[in-house]
């Protein structure tokens, strides 16, 4: 099998965004640039996982990525549940509602998910939030698909290597959307991407990525020089054309003049970073008493559908990364070319 590195001329990876930012336009724009694109795939049906990558093979013909969250579907306690949706109550107040609809349903079966995913066969497949099994792992490799895990701390980066990943995803506390994190607090997990990749590199054998805050070829090349040997970027590519968040918060992040992004709960459970926001604001005070993800994810999700109806940004998750007031309003091809111009300066 090549190497991850050989998979595309640039070593730039787009940054898997889950919640319908990463279209397969988006996806095989960036492969079609030089890049690596990736598919987000945590919240799509197995049957979806397999039409997007479809679709995405329509679009392209160079290697592309796929996504998971590996999880386990919740065991729900029906007293917490109550007790989680009246944490709830002043945004269902704010919205006019007497109460929070209960989800029919909180995640996807994993499971079902990997399985589609080895049948799309993808040149890589990274995860996040926990790490492979090593038959998990050897499945995709039999497949010969490239695996990439996520770290957030040095002893999660090798874990992911001992278990046989191909390389490795760092991600600096910079890094726009949820954190990785599997070992240790969540909120411990602090390093901001130098310090975590300096950290990581005397132990890393495997080929390392660097995730957070990255939003120009200037960084990329910085990264570079620091000892990665690819870059992963997401909030760069949310205000691309091709990028299907809410035009409202597309012009949120065109309109920033600087960093509002800030860290919470209160969405969904697990540490996350976005634009600071009306809904965060009021959750504050109970942000620590929320359910694990996901079932607070799926608790918040007739919010933000509706959020979305309304326009309404204040009551959106609106995930982005630190350095997020340098987005630009340009196609996936213009930033690309833009990208490896500033690397190549």
């Amino acid at each position: 099998m090549p190497s991850l590195q050989t998979l595309c001329p640039h070593p730039i990876i787009q940054a898997p965004m889950a919640g319908g930012a990463t279209t397969p336009e988006l996806v095989a724009a960036v492969s079609n640039a030089g890049g690596l694109g990736s598919l987000a795939a945590p919240l799509l049906t197995p049957l979806a996982i397999i039409e997007q990558a479809e679709h995405i093979r329509r679009l392209t013909d160079k290697p592309f990525a796929i996504n998971l969250f590996v999880q386990t579907r919740p065991q729900v306690d029906f007293a917490a549940l109550e007790a989680a949706k009246l944490l709830l109550q002043p945004v269902c107040a704010e919205l006019g509602w007497d109460n929070l609809p209960t989800p029919t349903r909180w995640c996807e079966d994993f499971e079902a998910q990997l399985d589609a995913l080895i049948t799309a066969r993808p040149a890589v497949a990274s995860f996040t939030f926990d790490v492979l099994h090593g038959s998990q792992l050897q499945r995709l490799h039999d497949a010969g698909i490239k695996v990439v895990g996520t770290a957030t701390n040095l002893q999660e980066a090798i874990v992911w290597q001992a278990m046989g990943a191909d390389a490795v995803c760092l991600q600096g506390v910079e890094a726009g959307g949820h954190r990785g994190t599997f070992i240790g607090a969540q909120k411990e997990s602090t390093l901001g991407l130098f310090a975590l990749l300096e950290a990581c590199k005397p132990h890393m054998q495997v080929p390392i990525i660097a995730a957070g805050g990255i939003m120009d070829g200037r960084q990329i090349k910085q990264m570079l020089q620091a000892g990665a040997q690819m870059v992963q970027m997401g909030t760069a590519f949310l205000t691309t054309k091709e990028s299907a968040i809410h035009p409202a918060y597309k012009q949120r992040l065109l309109d920033s003049s600087s960093d509002t992004t800030r860290q919470t709960r209160a969405f969904s459970g697990r540490i996350a970073r976005g634009l600071d926001n009306h809904f965060m604001q009021t959750m504050d005070a109970v942000a620590d008493k929320v359910p694990a993800y996901p079932i607070q994810n799926a608790l918040t999700g007739s919010i933000r559908a509706a959020a979305g109806k309304a326009a309404n940004t204040e009551l959106m998750s609106m995930w982005a990364g630190q350095g997020m007031a340098a987005v630009r309003d340009l196609s996936v091809a213009e930033l690309m070319a833009a990208l490896i111009a500033e690397m190549q300066a």
